[in-house]
């Protein structure tokens, strides 16, 4: 096939090919971990697909072929059958690119599969339930909007958009979504902050189903294998039972830490374990997990490198020299000088004047100060006058002019793995998430029983979750023990000892392993 690839331990391509998402569901299957069965539409493809409007000679007919690979792989029928066949497709660019394009979950849940799901299953409820998440999150692709999910008991959903009941056309119609959504503005934004190319193009990956919101032992998480914080070596997530994935990184529902899985689900604790642990062996770094598990049985959606900032860099490189899976000059090597920037965390001062408003999760270290803005376009706005914190219930892709503009973001719902956490993290701005007595009314928000308007200065602590009412006293933290380590090895590499600034001291060690 020229256009579509199996997802399996045997394609050899590139992530340049396949898409990062694609490539690591590979790596999955090659280290032996579970993986919905599926396939992958080539970035080629979408290139070709943006470069005419159409899809390219051929690919039609490999869509068909390729499900029907599915149907027998899976035992299950493409929209209908007793045993009816439900996929997820997904975009994945050559390099990471999170939330910023279109995905459809149950795709394949047609009048009849619904209704055969149901007979399945024997549970109604779930299918219904399952449907209106694949309207309403194909609708959301479609219309580039937020389309809300209705209570299963709520009349027929209403999208407002025209959603094929045939399954094979509501599978074209997804890819070319997907492929179309390379081009939204919020992935524009996204590129030109992270100086990626607008030439590369996204793979469209699609994938069976697994329910996270079966019944009471599934559900959906994402997992680091450290924490993203500081870079201690103890598993670091969020978890939902009874959900799918969208509603996690969404951040629309409180989540729950990644230990709950322990006492709830503990093989799928146990398996979830075993798995970051051959992963990071296999990376030699810390990495990011997301996973969904239905009625008990753990399967795997999404890996790649942690890509850890500041602090937590220096600590996860000189933990792995210790632990003997780098040597010191490859630990040096994984530490830039822009992460010594960060290095050292800046923090709210304690002192009896601080007005703290309230407290959420910290989901990015450091401290931002500005103006509350309580909308994207307000805190595009607002920037050009100095600077300003995104505060919304949670945020969305379609935030993502908001939060490039912005100093920091504050959310009242969503949990470190939220969007606006990792949106957050990439940027390396602060953020404080799931502040569960804030409330963003239109232009003024409702916190600590207090109202505040659009303009007030108020402060965040990324680290502690604070929010503080103006602009009190912050400071750097001391150097830690791990940073000290890394500096006295960059010395012993360089062999110069003389006074020198952090980030020096460190590019002169880079450049005399690069020299040997």
């Amino acid at each position: 096939m020229r256009w579509v690839r199996p997802v399996s331990a045997r394609v050899a391509e590139t992530p340049d090919v396949l898409g990062a998402k694609a490539h690591g569901l590979v790596l999955l299957h090659r280290l032996g971990l579970p993986v919905p069965a599926g396939f992958v539409v080539t970035t080629s493809a979408c290139r070709e697909f943006l470069r005419t409007g159409s899809f390219p000679t051929g690919l039609a007919e490999e869509l068909r072929a390729a499900t029907a690979d599915l149907e027998t792989r899976t035992g299950r029928r493409f929209g209908g059958g007793d045993r009816p066949l439900a996929v997820s497709v997904r975009s994945g660019a050559g390099v990471s690119m999170p939330g910023m394009m279109s995905t459809v979950l149950n795709l394949g849940l047609t009048i009849e599969a619904t209704a055969a799901l149901a007979a399945e299953t024997g549970d109604p409820r779930f299918a219904t339930a399952s449907r209106r998440r694949f309207l309403s999150s194909f609708a959301s692709a479609l219309t580039g909007t937020d389309v809300d999910i209705p209570p299963a008991d709520t009349p027929p959903v209403n999208t407002g958009a025209a959603i094929p009941d045939a399954a094979a056309d509501q599978l074209t119609l997804a890819v070319r979504t997907v492929f179309s959504s390379w081009n939204t503005p919020r992935a524009r934004t996204y590129r030109r902050l992270h100086g990626i190319a607008d030439d590369l193009g996204t793979a469209a990956i699609v994938q069976m189903m697994v329910f996270g919101n079966r019944d009471g032992r599934s559900g959906t998480g994402v997992a680091f294998s450290r924490d993203p914080n500081t870079g201690e070596n103890v598993p670091f997530g969020d978890v939902l039972f009874e959900r799918q994935g969208e509603d996690v990184v969404s951040g629309r529902a409180p989540t729950l830490a990644l230990r709950a899985l322990a006492d709830r689900e503990p093989a799928v604790w146990a398996g979830l374990l075993d798995a970051l642990r051959r992963i990071e062996d296999h990376y030699r770094d810390a990495c990011y997990v997301e996973f969904t598990f239905q009625a008990g049985e753990l399967w795997f959606l999404q890996v790649r490198p942690g890509r850890f900032t500041g602090a937590a860099t220096v600590r996860v490189a000189t933990d792995l020299a210790d632990e003997g899976v780098l040597t010191r000059g490859e630990a040096l090597l994984r530490v830039s000088p822009h992460h010594l920037e960060h290095a050292r965390t800046l923090r709210i001062v304690a002192a009896p004047d601080v007005d703290v408003l309230t407290r959420g999760v910290g989901a990015c270290p450091g401290v931002a100060a500005g103006r509350i803005a309580t909308t994207t376009d307000a805190a595009v706005r607002m920037a050009a006058d100095g600077p300003v914190i995104l505060v919304r219930p949670e945020t969305s892709p379609h935030d993502m002019r908001g939060l490039a503009a912005a100093t920091g973001v504050l959310t009242a719902r969503g949990g470190p793995a939220s969007h606006a956490a990792v949106v957050a993290r990439t940027m390396g701005k602060p953020a404080v998430v799931g502040a569960v007595d804030l409330t963003v009314d239109g232009t003024s928000i409702r916190v600590g029983g207090r109202i505040l308007g659009e303009g007030t200065t108020i402060t965040i602590d990324g680290t502690s979750g604070e929010v503080a009412l103006g602009r009190p006293r912050a400071a750097t933290g001391a150097a830690g023990a791990h940073l000290h380590r890394l500096l006295a090895w960059a010395d012993d590499a360089s062999g110069d000892r003389s006074a020198r600034e952090e980030a020096q001291r460190l590019r002169d060690a880079h450049a005399a392993l690069r020299r040997d």
